[in-house]
């Protein structure tokens, strides 16, 4: 499989699994959302360790805390996908789904400004053509909540921000992910315990909730893992294209699952960016146009 395959199907997996985190997160209610975030980074650090041990880069991965240009790049990495998270989390189990997807549906827009503005990656028409009409769907989206939308803009920076800084780093997936949760570590258990000692903290109290949380290391890791595998072989541009399949499944569950609210203005923002999903699908199987990028 080449370079470019390879990466488009990281990047689809990721995307898919993503979209449907909004099942899995309210399985750890009566859980608050900082407690989960601090929970994912423990657990996401031993699931990476346990992976680095059996393929034997755990020498390797620890050597990279002596090169403080990277330490500097994976804190602030760190830093964005932390703000992601606690924010994602509280929406998705605030009744917010809809919303989340709004957030992510902005963020191809800036992973694709970074691309091509920072990284100089350039598109093809039936791309721009894309991205003119998912800004048109995002537009609408926006207009119809009515108030400044602040769940869907921190969660477009931050996560558009991280996949920026992964592209310098360009570090392999798992070694990136599991010195960003090893810098989470001590504060986010220091956290844990401190929930415990006041008798506030659902890990261990309830079952249901102690295991869905120990899960939360693989679920977290594995499309986290996918995505920063496929930001090393296609361009960011492309990647922030195919971003959208997140906030189209999102928005399902979020409308015939959770049942938001859905009024007209949204189901026709809903279908102008999937005109675009449909146009970008189109470009990216073009048998001539894959060989080519290959």
């Amino acid at each position: 499989m080449s370079k470019h395959r390879a990466g488009l199907l990281f990047g689809f997996a990721a995307y898919i699994l993503w979209g449907l985190f909004p099942l899995y997160w309210p399985l750890l209610d009566p859980a608050g959302a900082f407690e989960i975030v601090a929970h994912r980074a423990v657990w996401s650090l031993v699931f990476c360790l346990i992976a680095l041990a059996l393929t034997k880069q755990l020498s390797p991965t620890f050597a990279l805390l002596k090169d403080s240009r990277i330490m500097r790049r994976l804190f602030l990495a760190t830093v964005l996908i932390s703000i992601n998270w606690l924010v994602y989390i509280w929406a998705v189990n605030h009744h917010h789904v809809v919303d989340a997807s709004l957030g992510y549906y902005m963020n191809p827009l800036v992973s694709i400004g970074f691309g091509v503005i920072s990284l100089k990656e350039r598109m093809r028409p039936l791309q721009w053509f894309s991205v003119g009409v998912a800004t048109i769907g995002v537009i609408i989206l926006t207009i119809d909540a009515g108030t400044f939308p602040w769940v869907a803009i921190t969660l477009a920076l931050s996560f558009g921000s991280y996949g920026f800084v992964k592209k310098k780093l360009n570090l392999g997936a798992l070694q990136g992910l599991t010195m960003e949760t090893l810098l989470l570590f001590i504060p986010f258990t220091s956290y844990i315990l401190w929930l415990a000692h006041k008798g506030q903290g659902s890990f261990g109290v309830n079952g249901k909730v102690t295991f869905f949380m120990i899960l939360g290391g693989a679920v977290t890791a594995i499309p986290l893992l996918l995505f920063n595998g496929s930001t090393t072989r296609i361009p960011l541009s492309i990647l922030g294209l195919i971003q959208f399949l997140t906030p189209t499944i999102q928005f399902l569950i979020g409308v015939f699952v959770r049942h938001e609210s859905m009024p007209a203005a949204r189901w026709i923002g809903f279908f102008v960016i999937w005109i675009a999903l449909c146009a970008l699908a189109y470009d990216l199987y073009k048998p001539q146009e894959i060989k080519q990028s290959a």
